[in-house]
C-alpha cells in the first residue's frame, strides 16, 4: 500500500497506521503549518489537557465522548512518535514506543508470562514493583528514588505514601490518620496570628494536605479526582446561588455575605432534597 492508500484506508485492523501515516503527511512541508511547526515542548499542555478530558469523560460514564478522548489522546502519542521519527538524534517512532511497551508488559507480568506467584493485586504490585527496581538499576539507591518524578503535587504525595505503605510505613487504621489531621489542623491553627508570608504558615498548610492525601489513599480513594468532584459541586451550587440571587432581584456584586449565606443553605437543602 502506498502512503496516500493507507491514509484513505477502511480496514479496522489498519486504523492505528492509518493515523501515523495522516499525522506524517500532515508534518510534511506541504501539509499543515501548524502542525509542522510543533515541537516536542509545544504541545505538552496539549496532551495534559487531552488526559484530563479523558478522565471526565470517565467520571461522567459518557462512552461515546471516552471513545473520542481516547482517539484525542492516541493522537498526542502519534504526534510525539512522529516528531521523534523525524529526529535523528531521538531515533524512535511509532512501532518502537508500541514494541518498548509490549517488552515491558510482558517483562512486569511475570506471573502471566514467566514462573513467579502472583495471586492479588497487592501482591501483583509488589512483583511490579520488584521487576522495575531491577530494570532501572535502582537497588542500591533510595527506595522513593524518582518516585512520582514530575506529577503534580497531590498526585506525588498519594504515590509517595501508597510507595512507603507497601513496606509498612503506614498508620494501623485509619483513625490514626484522622488523628493525625485533628493535629495537623491545631498545628494550622497556630499559625493564624503570623503574616500570610512567615515560613510556618505554607508548611503546616502542606503538612494538613499531605494528612488528608494519605487518609484518600487509605481509602481508596484519588485525592486528584475527589477534588475534581468537589470543584464540580461547588461550581454547581455556587451557579444556583447565583440564579437564587437573580430571582430576588439581586446580583453578586450588590448581595451582601448574609444574603449569599441564605442562598448558599437554601441550595444545598434543595439539593440534598
Amino acid at each position: 500500500m502506498t502512503d496516500e492508500e493507507i491514509i484513505h484506508c477502511q480496514d479496522p485492523a489498519r486504523q492505528v497506521e492509518r493515523a501515523a501515516a495522516i499525522m506524517a503527511r500532515l508534518r510534511r512541508p506541504d501539509g499543515c503549518p501548524w502542525d509542522a511547526a510543533q515541537t516536542h515542548d509545544s504541545i505538552i499542555s496539549n496532551m495534559i489537557e487531552e488526559c484530563y478530558e479523558c478522565i471526565d469523560a470517565i467520571r461522567a460514564k459518557d462512552w461515546p465522548h471516552l471513545r473520542e478522548e481516547l482517539g484525542d489522546v492516541l493522537m498526542q502519542v502519534i504526534f510525539h512518535a512522529r516528531m521523534a521519527e523525524e529526529n535523528p538524534e531521538e531515533g524512535f517512532g511509532l512501532n518502537e514506543v508500541a514494541l518498548d511497551l509490549s517488552e515491558k508488559l510482558v517483562r512486569r507480568h511475570p506471573h502471566v508470562f514467566g514462573t513467579e506467584q502472583a495471586d492479588t493485586a497487592d501482591e501483583v504490585l509488589g512483583v511490579w514493583d520488584a521487576v522495575k527496581r531491577r530494570e532501572h538499576a535502582i537497588e542500591d539507591k533510595p527506595y522513593l528514588h524518582d518516585c512520582g518524578k514530575g506529577l503534580p503535587a497531590m498526585l506525588r504525595a498519594y504515590k509517595l505514601t501508597k510507595k512507603v505503605a507497601k513496606v509498612g510505613f503506614d498508620w494501623p487504621d485509619h483513625a490514626g490518620v484522622v488523628e493525625k489531621i485533628r493535629e495537623e489542623t491545631d498545628e494550622v491553627a497556630e499559625t493564624l496570628p503570623l503574616p500570610d508570608d512567615a515560613p510556618q504558615v505554607e508548611e503546616e498548610l502542606g503538612d494538613l494536605l499531605f494528612t488528608i492525601v494519605n487518609l484518600c489513599r487509605r481509602r481508596k480513594v484519588d485525592p486528584e479526582l475527589a477534588l475534581d468532584a468537589a470543584n464540580r459541586k461547588f461550581e454547581r451550587r455556587f451557579n444556583a446561588l447565583e440564579s437564587c440571587l437573580k430571582g430576588q432581584g439581586l446580583t453578586l456584586a450588590g448581595a451582601t455575605a448574609e444574603q449569599m449565606e441564605t442562598a448558599w443553605q437554601a441550595v444545598k437543602k434543595a439539593e440534598k432534597a
